[in-house]
């Protein structure tokens, strides 16, 4: 133990056992605690977790730890001949994610041009071992560790032809390997990528300018370097009369072949004209998400702070949940910053409607705010009663942005006594204490009293061990040196000594 001698340290010693767990979060945990100590005493587990002994011997003592949902350190602490012995294990729980999920891709990218891919991930511990890996198929594009929640995790490609049709995917992985466990996969659903390219040059028409009515003639529409150019779609008309062609492919080039029946029209002369060949890839491909701006993003308690979500024409935003008046308009709103929204995250969604097709856009931005630091009292006991000699644990939480640095000291020595960490406690620790949390934003103090009773046994003991003592060297004081005899006055705290007769002296030696 920490506390204990050295001739202790290497005589006796105290175990915990399991040393540094790893559990699920929610799951009970047995914590034995067991010294080689012949006669210990007061063997104990000091937690914040809900505990009950579950069995208890000479050297041992067994306790159970229930729902256990965060990670945490626990002590072992027990008393050996009067020396304390402590030692401690952490407790890590482990969550899975609860979602993994790849942003909707474009519904046609252009070949040549980036792609960025964006992954998202919420839950998940411990973040120290969590990886997001985003890949094209089974290659890894790139692996980066999980920050912040909702984690995210990007990459950028460059798309070609190849990727037509390609699946890209997010994983996250949890590896516990280093703690006795495996290695936990979870992968989003896979996206689609479908990439294009547009001819240089437009459509040729094959077309007769002049036709006698009645007659029927051949036309032809081709089109060259168009990929993918399976996913074409030509349409042909002459005036307001609707062509089914023939189209056949080769390579990139696709041809379009129809025969026409000229009919009379008012008009002199007709031309054949291509109304419209159509690619999906004509779906808007501007839409490429909305604005999220915040007046500022880093501020003090008690700023106000403006939102706003814009996007594009006929565009519908909605800022944390509420719809803008119109499509096109943006969506806006005011707070007061309070050390609540420290860490919040405004939330816009856009919605586009094309052809018939509904499209989808989400963007968020966290806003910091700077208050400076307070102690809750509910999480620092004001007054506290305590037995000398005894172990415990000052619990006292202080909280602040930035981080606040907590520590309590002694009104008069200015002593300080740990926080969060079990100490044997004594008569010295006994009166008023400073808590102060400081930062750059300033100082929060908080009074806390500790009362340590001492033992009157042990009082009572040292004193008539003391008496006890003196009458002791008195007397045999008084027989070495014979040159008078004395006699002690009880009655008398003060210790007043008298000569005595010889028949006292007598009788006091006979005694």
């Amino acid at each position: 133990g920490k506390n204990a001698t050295p001739a202790l340290l290497q005589e006796f010693s105290l175990q915990m056992e399991p040393q540094d767990p790893v559990l699920p979060a929610g799951r009970s945990l047995l914590v034995n605690c067991s010294t080689s100590c012949p006669h210990p005493e007061l063997i104990t587990l000091e937690t914040s977790l809900p505990k009950e002994v579950i069995g208890e011997d000479q050297g041992w003592a067994a306790f159970r730890l229930s729902n256990v949902t965060g990670d945490s350190k626990i002590f072992c602490s027990a008393f050996c001949n009067g020396s304390q012995m402590t030692s401690s294990s952490n407790i890590t729980v482990y969550r899975f994610p609860e979602l993994v999920e790849l942003d909707l891709l474009p519904p046609w990218q252009p070949v040549g041009e980036n792609l960025t891919l964006q992954c998202h991930v919420w839950g998940g511990a411990p973040r120290a071992q969590l990886t997001l890996v985003l890949l094209r198929g089974e290659e890894e594009l790139s692996r980066q560790p999980a920050v912040g929640e909702p984690a995210e995790g990007t990459a950028t490609v460059l798309a070609g032809r190849g990727d037509y049709g390609a699946n890209f995917t997010c994983r996250a992985e949890l590896d516990l390997r280093p703690r006795g466990l495996g290695l936990f996969q979870n992968t989003s659903a896979p996206r689609q990528l479908r990439t294009f390219v547009l001819p240089m040059a437009p459509p040729r028409l094959v077309a007769p300018l002049s036709l006698e009515v009645g007659t029927s003639w051949p036309v032809a529409c081709t089109l060259d370097g168009l990929f993918p150019v399976s996913e074409a779609q030509v349409q042909l008309a002459l005036g307001d009369q609707m062509v089914n062609p023939a189209v056949t492919i080769h390579g990139d080039t696709l041809r379009a072949t129809a025969t026409v029946i000229a009919r009379p029209l008012p008009q002199i002369r007709q031309s054949l004209e291509l109304l419209a060949w159509r690619l999906e890839t004509s779906r808007e491909q501007a839409f490429l998400g909305p604005i999220l701006n915040l007046s500022e993003t880093n501020v003090t308690e008690g700023s106000k702070v403006n939102v706003s979500c814009t996007a594009g024409p006929r565009v519908q935003v909605m800022l944390d949940g509420d719809l803008a008046r119109a499509p096109g308009e943006p969506a806006q709103l005011q707070v007061t910053a309070t050390e609540g929204d420290d860490g919040r995250y405004f939330f816009c969604n856009a919605i586009l409607e094309v052809d018939g097709e509904v499209l989808h856009r989400n963007v968020t931005v966290q806003l910091r705010v700077l208050y400076g630091p307070k102690i809750d009292p509910a999480k620092c006991p004001q007054r506290l009663a305590w037995k000398d000699r005894t172990s415990h644990i000052l619990q006292c939480e202080a909280r602040g942005n930035p981080v606040p640095q907590l520590q309590c000291l002694h009104e008069g020595s200015r002593r300080e006594v740990p926080i969060g960490t079990p100490f044997l406690v004594k008569l010295h620790h006994n009166g008023t204490y400073h808590c102060q949390a400081v930062s750059p934003r300033g100082t929060y103090t908080l009074l806390v009293v500790m009362h340590v009773q001492g033992n009157i046994l042990i009082g009572v003991l040292v004193i008539l061990g003391v008496v006890t003592a003196i009458v002791a060297l008195i007397c045999i004081f008084g027989k070495q040196t014979r040159s008078g005899f004395y006699h002690v006055n009880q009655q008398d705290t003060s210790l007043h000594l008298r000569p005595v007769q010889p028949k006292e002296a007598v009788e006091l030696e006979q005694s």
